[in-house]
This record gives C-alpha cells, structure tokens and sequence, in this order.
C-alpha cells in the first residue's frame, strides 16, 4: 500500500518471487495505471479549504497571496485545489512557469478593478530558463530521502518576492506543507479505499500476484 516508490519496491519483490498485490495510496495521484489514489481527495479538500480561508486575507488587505501545495512532479493537487478554490493563477510542474505572463495576469486583473489576486503553485513548479536549460528545482535541502529524492518547498517564497517587485503589488506567501497530509479522510476517500481493500483481497484469493488494484 502506497505510492510510486512503495509499489516500485513491491515490483522488485514480486519479480524477486513474491506474492505481492499493490494498493495506489498516495496523495500526489502520480501513479499510472489508475484514475485516482486514496488521499488524493483528502488533501484537495484540505488544500481547498485553506484558499477559501487565504481569500479573506487576500481581499481584506488587497494583496497577492502566492500558496504553495504539495505533489513534487505532478500538478494535480494545485490543479483541483486551485479550481476549486477559485484561485486566479495554477503553476504546475508540467509547464514551466512564464514570470511575465505570470505578472501581466496579475495586472490585468488589477486594471479591472480586482484588489486581489491568489496564485496556487506546486512544490515542484519550475521557473523558465533560457531555451536549451534545464530548470532547476527549488530544494529546502540538497539531502536525499532513501529513494533518492530532494526536498522540495520554497517555491513560493521566491515567486511571492518575484511578483512584487515586477508588480509593486503587496504579496504574501504561505506554505500549507504537512497539513496536506493529515486529519480526518474524506468521504470519497473512504469509500476509494474500502472498494481498493475488497479487491485487493479477492486478488488475492486468486493469487493473481504482480498487480496492482486500480480505478
């Protein structure tokens, strides 16, 4: 039961001899193979009810508030939480992102009559460099977890200081981290996982080993 580099371990055990079935349980839903994974759900509803409570602040004292979400290499989480939240901008890590497009947005709204403005941007979003180099993703620490991965967060604080100087705007960043993670699952996320248990077992009972339940 897990993400990419749990079910990654499991593949190796099952080609070891194993009998392992697999179970996508992770919030970034970064898994191939299946629609959705449990957690997902949970952490957009989360991500979602911190924007509708950063809209307040954002209006009330007119500034840009730039929110910071997690899901490394995929955008989902800002996606749907930033759809949902009504958010203005949504930076994913699968389109670079574009300082003066990302600004001359901002503006425009302004020029309308907006004294506010929420950007929602992945842990794992990466600025726009010059044609033929490789972007850089923003680390908390150059260290490696056990399956070889950077920490990722800062993101925000960088663009937060970006938009302010091209726009003159006030802004504030916020990082929502670990509150992602945790709490009380939602209701769709429940049933997800009861649905993926039963048919993991029944799989089981079958001995159809190496794969992985899926929706």
């Amino acid at each position: 039961i897990g993400g990419e580099d749990t079910l990654g371990a499991a593949s190796k055990l099952y080609e070891k001899g194993l009998p392992v079935v697999g179970v996508p349980k992770t919030i970034d839903n970064d898994l191939s193979g299946t629609d959705f994974t449990f957690g997902f759900d949970t952490a957009v509803s989360i991500a979602t009810d911190a924007i509708d409570r950063i809209h307040t602040t954002a209006e009330s004292h007119n500034r840009v508030m730039v929110v910071e979400v997690m899901g490394r290499n995929a955008g989902w989480i800002a996606t749907f939480s930033g759809i949902a939240g009504g958010a203005d901008v949504v930076l994913i890590p699968e389109k670079r992102i574009d300082l003066d497009e990302v600004c001359d947005l901002i503006l425009r709204r302004h020029s309308r009559g907006k004294s506010f403005s929420i950007v929602v941007v992945a842990e794992g979003a990466k600025f726009a460099e010059t044609p033929g180099t490789d972007p850089q993703l923003i680390v908390q620490e150059t260290k490696t977890d056990e399956f070889g991965h950077v920490r990722l967060g800062g993101i925000s604080q960088l663009l937060a200081g970006e938009i302010e100087n091209r726009t003159r705007f006030a802004t504030r960043w916020v990082v929502l981290g670990h509150i992602q993670r945790g709490g009380t699952p939602s209701a769709y996320d429940r049933v997800l996982a009861t649905r993926f248990g039963m048919t993991a077992i029944d799989m089981i009972l079958r001995e159809r080993w190496g794969k992985m339940v899926a929706l």
